[in-house]
C-alpha cells in the first residue's frame, strides 16, 4: 500500500512541481545570462537544494514503481513474499539511487 500511495504521491510532485521548475528553467535559459543567474542562486539556496532533491527521489521513486508495476502487469510477482521484498527494495533503491546522484553532484563542488 506504502508504494503505491508514494507512486502517486511521487507523479503528482513531478507534474506540479517538477514540471514548474523546469519551465521556470527553460524560460530563464531563453531571456539570457541574468535570469539564468537567478535561477542557479536559487537552485543553489539550501530550500532549492531540498526542493530537487525530492525531485530527484520522486523521479527515482516514480520511475522504480513504474518498473515494478511493469513487471506486475506481465504477471510476475503477485505471491505475496515477491511482492513485499520488490516494494521495499522499490524505495531503497530510490533512495540510494538519489543520494548517490546528489552525492556525484554535490562532489564537485569542493
Amino acid at each position: 500500500m506504502l508504494v503505491s500511495i508514494l507512486h502517486r504521491v511521487a507523479g503528482s510532485g513531478l507534474a506540479t512541481v517538477g514540471l514548474g521548475v523546469l519551465t521556470w528553467w527553460l524560460v530563464a535559459l531563453a531571456r539570457g545570462p541574468e535570469a539564468y543567474a537567478s535561477v542557479q542562486q536559487a537552485a543553489a539556496h539550501p530550500l532549492g537544494l531540498v526542493v530537487l532533491i525530492g525531485l530527484t527521489w520522486a523521479f527515482f521513486q516514480h520511475l522504480l514503481s513504474g518498473i515494478r508495476h511493469l513487471v506486475m502487469d506481465s504477471g510476475a510477482g503477485f505471491e505475496l513474499g515477491v511482492n513485499k521484498t520488490f516494494a521495499v527494495l522499490t524505495v531503497i533503491g530510490a533512495l540510494a539511487l538519489t543520494a548517490a546522484t546528489w552525492f556525484l553532484i554535490l562532489g564537485g563542488r569542493g
